[in-house]
């Protein structure tokens, strides 16, 4: 059988996949079930492809080409969205304010909620480093490995350079038309605080000139609507998106590398469900049912394992906190986009923290020393300002941590092979994180709609489909 056949074949099947996925939408599915489905047939498939051809075949290599139509296709459109959804939400909820000090509690407690559990993260990953022994001591360097040492060799000077104050000006919007385009990696945060200006103008106006304000409020809530319908229509796409990017992991992993490092797999996973638990403890705390939550905000950490992207898991972290969370808009708006960016409880906690430890022999030191442990935690918590919310975010932290504990950071290379695999942990563990946040400065606030976080509504997604 010729490659190109071969390739045929697998895009036939792809394509039946589909077609039952598309059938489930029609028979009006719940959301949740046609995702898990789409999760379950994608690893299927992907599988099959490995077993059929092997991980770094001609064949695979094309057939995911072509399936990444689909999968990157997908994200691409959640990218698309994301800064007018951000901006309209914000704006529009600001205009709904009563005055400016209920802007500073969300802002405050947004953020210090996400920086604090990251620091719990960091010590989490820490702990399970200790428990599984984790060492780079002895470690065999591949080829790719190495090669991915130098990369991160050839970025520290970038990572060095970026200081606190300079972490802090950077979120400022010198030119917010710029960052609408997703130039910078703290372009989200850019966005937001630019529509937050935008927001307190609008408020100053509105007992100097009524009629001008009464204006722009009907021009927000037009394109709030809008936007919102687009939001829709790609959220819809949802279960394809994650059938693709499942199928292209499994059939693209090394099955052997993970076992060669599979105890940092394990320790990883470990650190990132006990964090989870965390997460969960916490909501618990402010008097909501965990389990409830866990199982209402399952599919947006579905996509956000699949797709790597914590910032292109906003729109559906927005529309899962305020639809099946009853977390005002603003809010929720708040949480996923600076949770994007900032103290990202995966990517910028317990991944570098166990990084820290597992490196630190190697250099002589013994990481579990009060005079290693408390730098190490504070770096990692300021450090986790300013993360990218897109693929490579863990790296840059880790960056950042292990240039600052003078540790050598080519050594981070030792893991290119398994990189994938756990970073679709952490970032589903970022999206629970940033969720979280909102879930607690909501309650705190007393804005929670109760009545919507104890139903059972489905997106609208699926409402306006059963409506059609």
């Amino acid at each position: 059988m010729t490659a190109t056949l071969s390739v045929v074949l697998n895009l036939a099947a792809a394509l039946v996949l589909l077609g039952f996925l598309y059938r489930q939408q029609r028979q009006h599915a719940t959301f949740t079930v046609r995702v898990f489905t789409a999760l379950g047939l994608g690893v299927v498939l992907g599988a099959a492809l490995q077993a059929m051809y092997g991980a770094g075949s001609d064949v695979v290599r094309t057939t995911g080409d072509y399936l990444d139509i689909v999968g990157s296709g997908y994200v691409k459109l959640l990218q698309m969205i994301v800064m007018p959804l951000i901006m309209v939400s914000i704006v529009g909820a600001i205009l709904k304010l009563r005055n400016a000090s209920s802007l500073g509690k969300i802002s405050a407690l947004t953020i210090g909620t996400l920086m604090l559990t990251t620091l719990v993260a960091a010590a989490i990953g820490i702990l399970m480093a200790k428990l599984f022994g984790l060492t780079a001591v002895g470690l065999t360097a591949t080829e790719a490995e190495v090669a991915r040492g130098v990369y991160l060799q050839g970025k520290l000077a970038d990572a060095q350079a970026l200081s606190l104050p300079n972490m802090i000006l950077s979120f400022l919007p010198a030119n917010p038309f710029q960052d609408m385009t997703g130039a910078r990696k703290t372009s989200t945060i850019a966005v937001v605080i630019f529509s937050v200006f935008i927001g307190i103008a609008a408020h100053g106006i509105a007992d100097k000139k009524p009629e001008l304000f009464t204006s722009f409020d009907h021009f927000v809530k037009v394109a709030h609507a809008i936007v919102m319908r687009i939001v829709t229509l790609v959220l819809r796409l949802t279960p394809y998106g994650v059938f693709a990017l499942m199928a292209e992991v499994v059939a693209t992993s090394s099955y052997a590398d993970i076992v060669n490092l599979l105890s940092f797999v394990v320790a990883s996973y470990s650190a990132l469900l006990l964090m989870f638990g965390v997460h969960l403890a916490i909501v618990a705390g402010t008097g909501l049912n965990p389990l409830r939550f866990a199982r209402k905000i399952l599919p947006v950490l579905t996509f956000a394992f699949t797709s790597r992207s914590s910032a292109g898991a906003i729109p559906m972290n927005v529309q899962t906190q305020t639809q099946r969370l009853g977390t005002p808009e603003g809010i929720a708006n708040f949480a996923a986009s600076f949770g994007a960016t900032i103290g990202q409880n995966g990517c910028a906690g317990i991944y570098p923290a166990m990084l820290a430890v597992m490196i630190a022999p190697t250099v002589g030191i013994d990481p579990f020393t009060a005079s290693f442990l408390a730098p190490l935690l504070a770096i990692i918590m300021i450090g986790s300002v300013g993360v990218a919310g897109v693929g490579g975010g863990a790296t840059f932290a880790a960056l950042i941590v292990l240039s600052s504990m003078n540790l050598p950071v080519a050594l981070a290379g030792l893991l290119i092979s398994i990189e994938p695999l756990i970073d679709m942990g952490r970032t589903a563990l970022n999206v629970s994180g940033s969720i979280t946040a909102g879930t607690v400065t909501s309650r705190v606030l007393g804005e929670t709609d109760v009545a919507v976080f104890n139903g059972d509504a489905e997106p609208d997604a699926d409402a306006e489909e059963k409506a059609a």
